[in-house]
Protein backbone atom coordinates (compact mmCIF):
# COMPACT_ATOMS: atom_id res chain seq x y z
CA UNK A 1 0.00 0.00 0.00
CA UNK A 2 1.21 3.50 -0.83
CA UNK A 3 -0.26 6.99 -0.73
CA UNK A 4 0.40 7.14 -4.48
CA UNK A 5 -1.81 4.14 -5.31
CA UNK A 6 -4.73 6.31 -6.44
CA UNK A 7 -2.66 8.13 -9.08
CA UNK A 8 -3.63 6.23 -12.22
CA UNK A 9 -1.06 6.17 -15.00
CA UNK A 10 1.29 8.74 -13.43
CA UNK A 11 4.43 6.64 -12.95
CA UNK A 12 6.84 9.42 -13.98
CA UNK A 13 5.26 11.98 -11.65
CA UNK A 14 5.19 9.48 -8.78
CA UNK A 15 8.92 8.87 -9.26
CA UNK A 16 9.64 12.60 -9.02
CA UNK A 17 7.54 13.00 -5.87
CA UNK A 18 9.02 9.94 -4.16
CA UNK A 19 12.55 11.21 -4.78
CA UNK A 20 11.65 14.71 -3.59
CA UNK A 21 10.10 13.34 -0.38
CA UNK A 22 13.20 11.26 0.34
CA UNK A 23 15.43 14.28 -0.41
CA UNK A 24 13.31 16.30 2.02
CA UNK A 25 14.53 13.97 4.76
CA UNK A 26 18.18 14.10 3.77
CA UNK A 27 18.46 17.65 2.50
CA UNK A 28 18.89 16.55 -1.11
CA UNK A 29 18.47 18.83 -4.11
CA UNK A 30 15.29 17.18 -5.34
CA UNK A 31 13.17 19.01 -2.75
CA UNK A 32 11.93 22.57 -3.17
CA UNK A 33 9.52 24.73 -1.18
CA UNK A 34 7.17 25.73 -3.99
CA UNK A 35 5.50 23.42 -6.52
CA UNK A 36 3.15 23.88 -9.44
CA UNK A 37 1.18 20.73 -10.29
CA UNK A 38 -0.39 20.91 -13.74
CA UNK A 39 -2.40 18.53 -15.88
CA UNK A 40 -5.78 18.22 -17.61
CA UNK A 41 -8.98 17.95 -15.55
CA UNK A 42 -9.31 14.53 -13.99
CA UNK A 43 -5.59 13.70 -14.23
CA UNK A 44 -5.26 13.74 -10.45
CA UNK A 45 -3.59 17.05 -9.57
CA UNK A 46 -5.26 17.32 -6.16
CA UNK A 47 -4.75 13.63 -5.47
CA UNK A 48 -1.05 14.01 -6.27
CA UNK A 49 -0.79 17.07 -4.00
CA UNK A 50 -2.34 15.26 -1.05
CA UNK A 51 -0.21 12.17 -1.66
CA UNK A 52 2.96 14.30 -1.78
CA UNK A 53 1.94 16.00 1.47
CA UNK A 54 1.49 12.57 3.04
CA UNK A 55 4.92 11.47 1.78
CA UNK A 56 6.49 14.56 3.36
CA UNK A 57 4.82 13.83 6.71
CA UNK A 58 5.54 10.11 6.46
CA UNK A 59 7.61 8.46 9.21
CA UNK A 60 7.93 5.07 7.50
CA UNK A 61 11.08 3.69 5.90
CA UNK A 62 9.89 4.63 2.43
CA UNK A 63 8.28 8.06 1.99
CA UNK A 64 4.57 7.64 1.41
CA UNK A 65 4.24 4.21 3.01
CA UNK A 66 0.52 4.70 3.56
CA UNK A 67 0.63 2.89 6.91
CA UNK A 68 2.14 5.32 9.41
CA UNK A 69 0.17 7.88 11.43
CA UNK A 70 1.42 10.77 9.28
CA UNK A 71 0.28 9.16 6.03
CA UNK A 72 -3.08 8.09 7.38
CA UNK A 73 -3.98 11.47 8.89
CA UNK A 74 -3.00 13.41 5.78
CA UNK A 75 -4.99 11.11 3.50
CA UNK A 76 -7.95 11.36 5.89
CA UNK A 77 -7.75 15.17 5.84
CA UNK A 78 -7.08 15.49 9.56
CA UNK A 79 -3.34 16.29 9.75
CA UNK A 80 -2.86 19.63 11.58
CA UNK A 81 0.07 20.70 9.40
CA UNK A 82 -1.57 20.15 6.01
CA UNK A 83 -4.11 22.72 4.79
CA UNK A 84 -6.05 22.65 1.53
CA UNK A 85 -7.73 25.71 0.05
CA UNK A 86 -10.46 24.73 -2.41
CA UNK A 87 -12.84 27.18 -4.05
CA UNK A 88 -16.53 26.30 -4.10
CA UNK A 89 -17.30 29.49 -6.03
CA UNK A 90 -16.08 30.93 -9.31
CA UNK A 91 -13.00 32.68 -7.88
CA UNK A 92 -10.68 32.29 -4.90
CA UNK A 93 -10.97 35.38 -2.74
CA UNK A 94 -8.14 37.65 -1.60
CA UNK A 95 -9.25 37.20 2.00
CA UNK A 96 -8.99 33.40 1.92
CA UNK A 97 -5.50 33.50 0.40
CA UNK A 98 -4.35 36.21 2.83
CA UNK A 99 -5.57 34.07 5.74
CA UNK A 100 -3.73 31.03 4.38
CA UNK A 101 -0.52 33.05 3.95
CA UNK A 102 -0.84 34.21 7.54
CA UNK A 103 -1.22 30.65 8.85
CA UNK A 104 1.71 29.53 6.72
CA UNK A 105 4.06 31.50 8.97
CA UNK A 106 3.51 29.04 11.83
CA UNK A 107 5.96 26.20 12.30
CA UNK A 108 4.75 22.62 11.88
CA UNK A 109 3.31 21.21 15.09
CA UNK A 110 2.93 17.47 14.53
CA UNK A 111 4.87 16.64 11.39
CA UNK A 112 8.12 17.52 9.66
CA UNK A 113 6.58 20.04 7.23
CA UNK A 114 3.80 22.56 7.00
CA UNK A 115 2.11 21.96 3.63
CA UNK A 116 -0.27 24.47 2.00
CA UNK A 117 -2.21 23.24 -1.04
CA UNK A 118 -4.26 25.51 -3.29
CA UNK A 119 -6.57 23.54 -5.56
CA UNK A 120 -7.65 25.23 -8.80
CA UNK A 121 -5.10 28.03 -8.45
CA UNK A 122 -6.28 29.23 -11.87
CA UNK A 123 -9.33 30.65 -10.07
CA UNK A 124 -7.19 33.32 -8.43
CA UNK A 125 -7.42 36.81 -9.91
CA UNK A 126 -4.19 38.76 -10.41
CA UNK A 127 -4.58 40.81 -7.23
CA UNK A 128 -5.13 37.57 -5.29
CA UNK A 129 -2.02 36.00 -6.80
CA UNK A 130 0.04 39.02 -5.78
CA UNK A 131 -0.88 38.34 -2.13
CA UNK A 132 0.63 34.89 -2.55
CA UNK A 133 3.79 35.93 -4.39
CA UNK A 134 6.05 36.87 -1.47
CA UNK A 135 4.98 33.83 0.57
CA UNK A 136 6.04 31.54 -2.28
CA UNK A 137 9.21 33.49 -2.98
CA UNK A 138 10.40 33.44 0.64
CA UNK A 139 8.58 30.68 2.51
CA UNK A 140 9.36 30.03 6.18
CA UNK A 141 11.59 27.03 6.95
CA UNK A 142 9.84 23.64 6.76
CA UNK A 143 6.98 25.11 4.71
CA UNK A 144 5.87 23.80 1.31
CA UNK A 145 3.41 25.40 -1.12
CA UNK A 146 1.65 23.30 -3.77
CA UNK A 147 -0.47 25.03 -6.42
CA UNK A 148 -2.70 22.94 -8.68
CA UNK A 149 -3.88 24.20 -12.06
CA UNK A 150 -4.60 22.77 -15.53
CA UNK A 151 -1.79 24.66 -17.29
CA UNK A 152 1.31 26.65 -16.28
CA UNK A 153 -0.16 29.54 -18.27
CA UNK A 154 -3.05 29.73 -15.78
CA UNK A 155 -0.86 31.49 -13.19
CA UNK A 156 1.25 34.63 -13.42
CA UNK A 157 4.77 34.30 -14.79
CA UNK A 158 6.14 35.61 -11.49
CA UNK A 159 4.49 32.68 -9.67
CA UNK A 160 5.42 30.13 -12.32
CA UNK A 161 9.09 31.11 -12.25
CA UNK A 162 9.30 30.52 -8.50
CA UNK A 163 7.78 27.03 -8.51
CA UNK A 164 9.05 23.66 -9.59
CA UNK A 165 6.69 22.31 -12.20
CA UNK A 166 5.23 18.81 -12.24
CA UNK A 167 3.02 17.85 -15.15
CA UNK A 168 0.50 15.04 -14.90
CA UNK A 169 -0.60 13.26 -18.07
CA UNK A 170 -3.95 11.92 -19.21
CA UNK A 171 -4.02 8.30 -18.04
CA UNK A 172 -5.22 5.57 -20.37
CA UNK A 173 -8.82 4.39 -19.92
CA UNK A 174 -7.44 0.98 -18.97
CA UNK A 175 -5.43 2.49 -16.10
CA UNK A 176 -8.46 4.42 -14.86
CA UNK A 177 -10.66 1.33 -15.09
CA UNK A 178 -8.04 -0.68 -13.20
CA UNK A 179 -8.14 1.93 -10.40
CA UNK A 180 -11.94 1.87 -10.21
CA UNK A 181 -11.97 -1.91 -9.98
CA UNK A 182 -9.24 -2.09 -7.35
CA UNK A 183 -10.24 0.89 -5.22
CA UNK A 184 -14.03 1.04 -5.60
CA UNK A 185 -14.95 -2.56 -6.42
CA UNK A 186 -16.65 -1.62 -9.69
CA UNK A 187 -17.36 -4.26 -12.32
CA UNK A 188 -14.43 -4.30 -14.81
CA UNK A 189 -16.58 -3.97 -17.94
CA UNK A 190 -18.61 -1.09 -16.53
CA UNK A 191 -15.45 0.57 -15.26
CA UNK A 192 -13.83 0.50 -18.71
CA UNK A 193 -16.93 1.87 -20.47
CA UNK A 194 -17.15 4.65 -17.88
CA UNK A 195 -13.43 5.44 -18.14
CA UNK A 196 -13.71 5.80 -21.90
CA UNK A 197 -16.89 7.88 -21.72
CA UNK A 198 -15.25 10.17 -19.14
CA UNK A 199 -12.15 10.46 -21.34
CA UNK A 200 -9.97 9.21 -18.47
CA UNK A 201 -11.24 11.81 -15.99
CA UNK A 202 -10.99 9.74 -12.81
CA UNK A 203 -13.70 11.54 -10.84
CA UNK A 204 -16.16 11.60 -13.74
CA UNK A 205 -15.45 7.96 -14.51
CA UNK A 206 -16.20 6.93 -10.94
CA UNK A 207 -19.45 8.92 -10.98
CA UNK A 208 -20.54 7.33 -14.26
CA UNK A 209 -19.69 3.84 -13.08
CA UNK A 210 -21.16 4.09 -9.60
CA UNK A 211 -24.13 6.48 -9.91
CA UNK A 212 -27.10 5.52 -12.08
CA UNK A 213 -28.39 9.11 -11.99
CA UNK A 214 -25.18 10.39 -13.56
CA UNK A 215 -25.31 7.68 -16.24
CA UNK A 216 -28.93 8.50 -17.04
CA UNK A 217 -28.20 12.24 -17.28
CA UNK A 218 -25.35 11.66 -19.75
CA UNK A 219 -27.49 9.30 -21.83
CA UNK A 220 -30.38 11.76 -21.96
CA UNK A 221 -28.09 14.61 -23.02
CA UNK A 222 -26.52 12.60 -25.82
CA UNK A 223 -29.82 11.20 -27.05
CA UNK A 224 -31.37 14.68 -27.06
CA UNK A 225 -28.54 15.92 -29.28
CA UNK A 226 -28.86 12.86 -31.51
CA UNK A 227 -32.57 13.58 -32.08
CA UNK A 228 -32.06 17.20 -33.20
CA UNK A 229 -33.30 17.54 -36.76
CA UNK A 230 -35.26 20.81 -36.77
CA UNK A 231 -35.00 24.19 -35.04
CA UNK A 232 -37.84 23.16 -32.76
CA UNK A 233 -35.94 20.04 -31.77
CA UNK A 234 -32.87 22.18 -31.07
CA UNK A 235 -34.73 24.60 -28.77
CA UNK A 236 -36.35 21.69 -26.90
CA UNK A 237 -33.04 19.84 -26.52
CA UNK A 238 -31.35 23.00 -25.20
CA UNK A 239 -34.11 23.49 -22.62
CA UNK A 240 -33.87 19.87 -21.50
CA UNK A 241 -30.08 20.05 -21.12
CA UNK A 242 -30.45 23.32 -19.20
CA UNK A 243 -33.05 21.86 -16.84
CA UNK A 244 -31.02 18.72 -16.20
CA UNK A 245 -27.87 20.68 -15.45
CA UNK A 246 -29.66 23.07 -13.10
CA UNK A 247 -31.34 20.16 -11.32
CA UNK A 248 -27.92 18.54 -10.93
CA UNK A 249 -26.54 21.74 -9.38
CA UNK A 250 -29.50 22.02 -7.00
CA UNK A 251 -29.24 18.41 -5.89
CA UNK A 252 -25.53 18.90 -5.27
CA UNK A 253 -25.90 22.09 -3.26
CA UNK A 254 -29.34 21.85 -1.65
CA UNK A 255 -28.37 19.60 1.25
CA UNK A 256 -25.28 21.74 1.89
CA UNK A 257 -27.40 24.92 2.07
CA UNK A 258 -29.80 23.40 4.60
CA UNK A 259 -26.97 22.03 6.73
CA UNK A 260 -25.05 25.32 6.77
CA UNK A 261 -28.19 27.26 7.65
CA UNK A 262 -29.00 24.89 10.53
CA UNK A 263 -25.40 25.03 11.80
CA UNK A 264 -25.46 28.83 11.79
CA UNK A 265 -28.76 28.90 13.68
CA UNK A 266 -27.32 26.58 16.33
CA UNK A 267 -24.13 28.64 16.65
CA UNK A 268 -26.26 31.76 17.12
CA UNK A 269 -28.35 30.06 19.81
CA UNK A 270 -31.57 30.16 17.77
CA UNK A 271 -34.21 27.51 18.31
CA UNK A 272 -35.76 25.79 15.26
CA UNK A 273 -38.40 28.08 13.77
CA UNK A 274 -37.35 31.08 15.87
CA UNK A 275 -37.30 34.39 13.98
CA UNK A 276 -33.87 35.77 13.11
CA UNK A 277 -33.20 38.95 15.10
CA UNK A 278 -32.24 42.04 13.03
CA UNK A 279 -28.73 42.09 14.54
CA UNK A 280 -28.03 38.60 13.14
CA UNK A 281 -29.49 39.04 9.66
CA UNK A 282 -26.21 40.12 8.09
CA UNK A 283 -24.62 36.73 8.92
CA UNK A 284 -27.52 34.87 7.34
CA UNK A 285 -27.43 37.14 4.30
CA UNK A 286 -23.71 36.44 3.90
CA UNK A 287 -24.42 32.72 4.12
CA UNK A 288 -27.13 33.04 1.45
CA UNK A 289 -24.79 35.03 -0.82
CA UNK A 290 -22.10 32.36 -0.49
CA UNK A 291 -24.71 29.73 -1.34
CA UNK A 292 -25.67 31.58 -4.53
CA UNK A 293 -22.03 31.77 -5.58
CA UNK A 294 -21.61 28.05 -4.98
CA UNK A 295 -24.73 27.34 -7.01
CA UNK A 296 -23.38 29.43 -9.89
CA UNK A 297 -20.15 27.44 -9.81
CA UNK A 298 -22.04 24.13 -9.66
CA UNK A 299 -24.24 25.11 -12.61
CA UNK A 300 -21.23 26.04 -14.70
CA UNK A 301 -19.55 22.75 -13.83
CA UNK A 302 -22.71 20.84 -14.78
CA UNK A 303 -23.04 22.67 -18.11
CA UNK A 304 -19.37 22.10 -18.84
CA UNK A 305 -19.56 18.37 -18.13
CA UNK A 306 -22.55 18.03 -20.46
CA UNK A 307 -20.78 19.95 -23.23
CA UNK A 308 -17.62 17.88 -22.81
CA UNK A 309 -19.78 14.78 -23.32
CA UNK A 310 -21.19 16.30 -26.51
CA UNK A 311 -17.70 17.17 -27.73
CA UNK A 312 -16.63 13.57 -27.24
CA UNK A 313 -19.75 12.32 -29.05
CA UNK A 314 -19.12 14.40 -32.17
CA UNK A 315 -15.41 13.69 -31.96
CA UNK A 316 -16.41 10.04 -32.34
CA UNK A 317 -18.59 10.96 -35.32
CA UNK A 318 -15.60 12.65 -36.95
CA UNK A 319 -13.37 9.64 -36.23
CA UNK A 320 -15.82 7.39 -38.09
CA UNK A 321 -16.17 9.83 -40.99
CA UNK A 322 -12.41 10.12 -41.42
CA UNK A 323 -11.92 6.37 -40.93
CA UNK A 324 -9.16 7.20 -38.46
CA UNK A 325 -9.24 3.79 -36.80
CA UNK A 326 -9.08 5.31 -33.31
CA UNK A 327 -11.08 3.77 -30.46
CA UNK A 328 -14.41 5.46 -29.80
CA UNK A 329 -14.95 7.30 -26.53
CA UNK A 330 -18.68 6.59 -26.42
CA UNK A 331 -18.68 2.91 -27.27
CA UNK A 332 -22.20 2.55 -25.86
CA UNK A 333 -23.48 4.94 -28.58
CA UNK A 334 -21.75 3.28 -31.50
CA UNK A 335 -24.96 2.81 -33.52
CA UNK A 336 -26.05 6.45 -33.19
CA UNK A 337 -22.54 7.68 -33.98
CA UNK A 338 -22.40 5.60 -37.16
CA UNK A 339 -25.85 6.82 -38.22
CA UNK A 340 -24.88 10.49 -37.90
CA UNK A 341 -21.53 9.86 -39.58
CA UNK A 342 -23.31 8.34 -42.59
CA UNK A 343 -25.89 11.15 -42.79
CA UNK A 344 -23.53 14.13 -42.58
CA UNK A 345 -20.06 15.24 -43.68
CA UNK A 346 -16.80 15.72 -41.84
CA UNK A 347 -17.03 19.47 -42.57
CA UNK A 348 -20.42 19.58 -40.84
CA UNK A 349 -19.05 17.70 -37.83
CA UNK A 350 -16.08 20.06 -37.50
CA UNK A 351 -18.53 22.98 -37.56
CA UNK A 352 -20.55 21.33 -34.79
CA UNK A 353 -17.44 20.80 -32.67
CA UNK A 354 -16.60 24.48 -33.05
CA UNK A 355 -20.11 25.49 -31.98
CA UNK A 356 -19.94 23.29 -28.88
CA UNK A 357 -16.56 24.76 -27.95
CA UNK A 358 -17.99 28.25 -28.48
CA UNK A 359 -20.92 27.45 -26.16
CA UNK A 360 -18.44 26.47 -23.44
CA UNK A 361 -16.62 29.77 -23.87
CA UNK A 362 -19.85 31.78 -23.82
CA UNK A 363 -21.16 30.15 -20.65
CA UNK A 364 -17.75 30.69 -19.01
CA UNK A 365 -18.03 34.37 -19.97
CA UNK A 366 -21.46 34.72 -18.30
CA UNK A 367 -23.59 34.62 -21.44
CA UNK A 368 -27.10 33.41 -20.58
CA UNK A 369 -26.80 29.60 -20.71
CA UNK A 370 -30.14 29.13 -22.50
CA UNK A 371 -29.08 31.40 -25.37
CA UNK A 372 -25.67 29.74 -25.64
CA UNK A 373 -27.18 26.25 -25.62
CA UNK A 374 -29.90 27.09 -28.15
CA UNK A 375 -27.35 28.52 -30.58
CA UNK A 376 -25.24 25.40 -30.16
CA UNK A 377 -28.14 22.97 -30.60
CA UNK A 378 -29.32 24.71 -33.77
CA UNK A 379 -25.89 23.96 -35.27
CA UNK A 380 -26.55 20.24 -34.59
CA UNK A 381 -29.53 20.05 -36.97
CA UNK A 382 -29.24 17.46 -39.71
CA UNK A 383 -32.84 17.39 -40.98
Amino acid sequence: MSVFDDLAGQDAAIGVLRRAAMDARSGGTGMTHSWLFTGPPGSGRSTAARAFAAALECTGDEAGCGECHGCRTVMAGSHPDVEILASEVTTITVASVRELVSRAQASPTAGAWRVLIIKEADRMLERTTNVLLKAIEEPPPRTVWILCTPSPRDVLTTIRSRCRGLNLVIPSPEKVAELLVRRDGIDPERALVAARAAQSHVGAAKALAADSTVRERRELNLRAAYRVRTTGDAVLAAKELLDRSEEQAKSTGGAREDRDHADLRRSMGLAPGEAIPPAMRSQFKQLADEGKKRETRQKRDAFDRALIDLLSFYRDVLIVQLEAGTDLVNVDFEREISEIADATTAEKTIDILEHIALARERIGANVAPQLALEAMMIALRRG
